[in-house]
């Protein structure tokens, strides 16, 4: 059995057999989804459901990449990215759920927490592993040394951007998962062409634990990964893209991500420039589908149907 295929396996099945056993354990101690009263309607029926599930991703992909990195050090770069955004999820789902504090944490507390994570990302990518600063640009093919400020700066962006935008993205049954399964499958394609072992490891973990995850979170959701999970997995996706010198490509692969992040800030500046009213009927984007007409189901296949189109054509330039 060859390398890839061992992992997405054990990443897959492990993830089903953690999740047998905490979803119950969320369920069970009423640690459940508060649904907001102006989304769509059929989405009141989710309030209830298990959330912070997205700690059984985070578990098996620290213990499978953990296990590799004595081969491969470098995932242990995924690892700061993964574990330090999916600790800053847990905290903020731990304080609004279980300690009933309905803010969570605060947005200054929340951005910081994410901001030591990309510092301590940055400098073990620049000063442990001395990964350079180059970066790859579609079409060229050919890396491209960016001078040691800028690169700090666009690698920052590209880590805090992803996370925030996966998050954003997580709002229906199985959106998030999904869309980023196909994300992560793209870039271990990629690592298997150019022969990156490492990377292919990392891709077909964190592909592994989203299929798995699927089995409980595809509609209708058993339950939810929360902040936890989404956090978790754009910090997946930034550090596979960043480490392969490929940040750029997340401007193709995670086009929906970027959608849905948009239409969150264009709602906000419309809002506000218009004195309240709304330029969609509900961002992120998704949700603007959904209340016109479209059913839940449609809008995830409609969403992972474009994810895939796009990582085809990232593919072939």
């Amino acid at each position: 059995m060859n390398i890839q295929t061992l992992n997405l396996s054990l990443a897959f099945v492990l993830t089903i057999v953690l999740g047998m056993i905490v979803v119950p354990i969320l369920k069970r101690h009423k640690i459940g989804q508060i649904v907001r009263d102006d989304g769509p309607q059929s989405h009141l029926k989710k309030s209830g459901t298990p959330i912070m599930g997205g700690i059984v991703m985070i578990i098996v992909s620290s213990i499978l990449l953990a296990i590799n990195a004595f081969k491969y050090p470098v995932l242990i770069l995924a690892m700061i990215s993964i574990l330090g955004f999916g600790i800053i999820g847990f905290i903020d789902d731990y304080k609004k759920l279980i300690l009933k504090n309905t803010e969570g944490l605060s947005p200054k507390k929340k951005m910081l927490g994410l901001f030591i994570v990309t510092a301590i990302f940055i400098f073990a990518y620049l000063k442990i592993f001395n990964l350079g600063t180059d970066i790859i640009i579609p079409l060229f093919h050919q890396p491209f040394a960016l001078s040691m400020p800028v690169f700090i700066i666009f690698t920052a962006f590209i880590l805090l951007g992803t996370s925030n935008a996966v998050n954003l993205t997580d709002g229906l049954d199985g959106l998030a998962s999904g869309v980023v399964a196909i994300i992560m499958t793209f870039f271990t394609l990629i690592a298997l062409k150019n022969g990156e072992q490492d990377m292919v490891i990392l891709g077909s973990v964190v592909t592994g634990t989203c299929i798995g995850f699927l089995v409980f979170n595809f509609h209708p959701a058993k339950v939810f990964m929360g902040d936890t999970g989404s956090l978790a997995l754009g910090g997946a996706v930034a550090a596979i893209a960043i480490i392969m010198k490929m940040p750029l490509y997340l401007a193709i692969v995670a086009f929906v991500c970027i959608i849905d992040t948009l239409s969150v800030i264009l709602q906000v500046l419309y809002f506000k420039a218009t004195k309240g009213k709304r330029l969609f009927k509900m961002a992120p984007f998704h949700h603007h589908l959904e209340l016109s007409g479209m059913k839940e189901t449609k809008v995830v296949f409609l969403f992972w149907i474009v994810t895939v189109l796009f990582c085809i054509l990232a593919y072939l330039i």
